[in-house]
């Protein structure tokens, strides 16, 4: 069959289950890739979105999800995807792929947008397209069925952290909403000098991905210190979105949630454990690596329209500092008023 037989279109509500069902049975997708993205970025931050699949004879050859984001400040971009690691084009075929990101080039030309993303986690190989290299990494690991051979696989002075949360006689808990979650990771970004999300985009997640989207607290009893947002798909876990209070540091808190987490999706049968997205020469990085994990490049690759260099909205950017160790010192309740009107153009 020739390429001219196949059809770019964006979704609409009568595909949302098949684009969905491509998804679940194509190896290369994630859980960013999910169509309910779409309702929970509209929903939350406002942005357009054009999620573009192609298909020929009413069946989906690959799909393609397109976040447009714009602002006075922070630029003028379409990306695969917006507020998620992972996100690029998914095709069954070559001829997918490359209608695929032909539609996605026109649609970039006609909202005039500086940049077009993809953010892959393989080499994604589009010509004309500048990848920003040795940046980004993520961490996944393959985990045990069983619980103790996990524990046993955890660096020594890493598993000691772990054990020293057990004997502070943590606990951890699976919370129906997101409110304590919001009140420790609203905390811990703002000492990391980063706007945080509106709670009510974490509702948004909540609602939207059921039991595959877990709020896990861990607590000393009484009080929360710790919360992550974990995303399951497939055999995959994906702790995405966590952060302590102060206290958590002296019981050793992240270093127990992150285990819990490990823990119940071990019991829950899966068997990646996905860490996730850290910058080289970060602490989160270190932290990361102290587990075990390795880092691998993520691909992530740009098309630009003005300019020649992509763009460096993160904490290892000189011309950030200031406003990082400024927003460092920001009142709490100041940082979660003004956070997500600024974070909501940072995707």
């Amino acid at each position: 069959m020739s390429v001219a037989e196949l059809r770019v279109r964006e979704l609409g509500h009568d595909r949302l289950a098949d684009w969905d069902s491509f998804v679940l049975a194509s190896p290369e997708a994630t859980f960013f890739h999910r169509a309910g993205w779409k309702r929970v970025i509209e929903r939350a931050f406002g942005h357009p979105t054009h999620y573009l699949y192609a298909e020929r004879s009413g069946e989906i050859e690959g799909v393609l999800p397109l976040v447009h984001i714009k602002s006075a400040i922070f630029g003028n971009s379409l990306s695969s995807l917006a507020f998620c690691v992972y996100g690029g084009p998914v095709t069954a075929n070559a001829e997918a792929l490359a209608v695929l990101d032909q539609a996605a080039r026109s649609l970039a030309d006609r909202l005039g947008v500086g940049h077009l993303e993809y953010r892959c986690l393989e080499p994604c190989g589009f010509s004309g397209m500048t990848e920003k290299a040795d940046l980004y990494v993520t961490f996944r690991k393959e985990i045990d069925a069983d619980i103790e051979k996990n524990m046993a696989a955890i660096p020594r002075k890493q598993r000691a952290m772990v054990r020293k949360g057990q004997k502070f006689g943590l606990v951890s808990e699976i919370d129906a909403d997101c409110l304590r979650l919001h009140r420790a990771y609203g905390e811990s970004v703002r000492n990391l000098g980063t706007p945080v999300f509106s709670r009510r985009y974490f509702e948004a997640l909540k609602e939207e991905f059921g039991d595959q989207c877990e709020v896990l607290i861990v607590t000393n009893g009484h009080d929360a210190l710790s919360g992550v947002m974990s995303f399951y798909f497939r055999d995959q876990v994906l702790p995405y979105y966590g952060g302590g209070t102060a206290r958590a540091r002296d019981f050793a808190a992240n270093d127990f949630m992150y285990w819990e987490v490990m823990r119940r999706a071990c019991e829950r049968g899966c068997r990646i454990f996905d860490f996730g997205r850290s910058k080289r020469g970060t602490g989160a990085f270190d932290f990361k690596k102290n587990w075990g994990f390795a880092p691998q490049p993520l691909h992530y690759q740009y098309l630009m329209r003005r300019g020649d260099k992509p763009p460096e909205l993160n904490p290892l950017n000189p011309k950030l500092r200031l406003f990082i160790e400024a927003w460092k010192r920001l009142p709490l309740p100041v940082a979660n008023a003004l956070g997500p009107r600024i974070v909501r153009y940072l995707g």
